[in-house]
């Protein structure tokens, strides 16, 4: 089992503060990120057909995951404020689920990276579409929002495929 790194977010006292990231040089970093929201089938057809009373389910939950990326220092403490270069989001009806897989990946030229925001955008995305569809389905579950990759920076590359044991 691998030794847990120092907390970055504490000082020697365990006073949290923000890392200092100013000695580090900018690099491209890229980091994708999922979840899903299973749910009946017919909740599923309401999405897909366009006929959730508040409106387009995919458009709302794509607006809302790019916010909520560029919101992400505001959101989650000592997060550093990214200049994001590129924020996509992809949702793609599952029948096996039944729901929708969310996917969103963020870029940076920076020093710090963007998997927090990656993250954010997609638990926005997933929280979106239950709010779009609750009035039919209040049994709806979110699950499984995980980093799937990253890259760029000191750390290296991360990827979950090849973090999952054998």
């Amino acid at each position: 089992m691998t030794a847990m790194p120092d907390l970055t977010h504490l000082s020697t006292a365990g006073h949290a503060h923000m890392v200092d990231v100013s000695g580090k040089p900018a690099t491209a970093r890229v980091a994708v990120a999922e979840g899903r929201v299973v749910m009946q089938k017919a909740t599923l057809d309401i999405a897909l057909l366009g006929n959730a009373k508040k409106g387009d389910v995919f458009a709302a939950a794509r607006i809302a995951a790019i916010m909520a990326a560029k919101k992400t220092p505001d959101l989650i403490p000592l997060c550093h404020p990214l200049p994001l270069s590129k924020v996509t989001v992809d949702l793609e009806p599952d029948l096996a689920l039944p729901g929708i897989r969310v996917r969103a990946t963020a870029k940076v030229l920076g020093q710090t990276g963007v998997e927090m925001e990656a993250l954010t955008a997609v638990s926005i995305a997933c929280l979106t579409i239950y709010d779009m569809l609750k009035a039919v389905d209040r049994a709806m579950r979110i699950e499984g929002i995980e980093l799937l990759r990253k890259s760029g920076g000191k750390s290296g590359d991360f990827s979950r495929a090849e973090a999952l044991p054998v």
